[in-house]
């Protein structure tokens, strides 16, 4: 094999290897995005998420433009990850309200209400962003509707009560400690859970 022909198989070699870094550090930016956006808000210095992912400002900003940019991108990798949960238990739970606890645990384990609080209003003309968000919605609805079949789910619960509340039992109080809040969050999820549960104490909610 000639000289060259060497030096141009080792490009070839090297190009999946700078393919799957450049996927894993754009994976850990986004990661270290959103526990940063979460604890402190979107206007968060980027220097700090660059280091908390472990990489330097100009990897970053290879990956994604500007501020904006990377805050669409989180957001988006969150509602895809809550699409994905539902539609994996809704494929996997024979159980519908297993399918629900399993969804709404992996929800909220993500810390998708406080990550749509931070995007609220960014977006409202994005069709990407909303194209996905209606998958989801779309999983979830499915559940809740299996579960209001088998009697298991209160008949007058709405997809708007569940995230409504899934928002604020996975949004920690201002200045509280976020990890010790990501335990306790399980235990929020079964609290309300248990609500959700048929029969409804009292049908006749406001």
């Amino acid at each position: 094999m000639s000289t060259v022909e060497t030096t141009q198989r080792a490009r070839e070699c090297a190009a999946p290897c700078r393919r799957a870094d450049a996927s894993r550090n754009h994976e850990r930016i986004l990661s270290a995005a959103r526990a940063v956006f979460v604890e402190n808000g979107p206007e968060s210095p980027l220097d700090e998420v660059a280091r908390r992912a472990g990489v330097g400002n100009a990897t970053l900003y290879r990956h994604f433009g500007d501020r904006e940019d990377l805050i669409r991108q989180v957001a988006m990798h969150v509602i895809a990850q809550v699409a994905d949960d539902a539609e994996t238990a809704l494929a996997e739970e024979s159980d519908p309200f297993e399918a629900l606890r399993r969804c709404l645990r992996a929800t909220a384990s993500r810390g998708a209400g406080v990550v749509l609080q931070v995007v609220r209003g960014r977006f409202v003309k994005d069709e990407a962003f909303f194209a996905v968000r209606e998958r989801g919605v779309a999983a979830f609805e499915e559940i809740m509707r299996r579960a209001r079949e088998s009697g298991q789910l209160r008949p007058d619960v709405t997809f708007d009560d569940v995230w409504g509340m899934l928002a604020q039992l996975t949004r920690p109080l201002p200045g509280s400690d976020r990890t010790s809040f990501d335990a306790r969050a399980g235990r929020y999820v079964e609290i309300f859970l248990a609500g959700l549960r048929a029969p409804a104490p009292d049908e006749s909610l406001p």
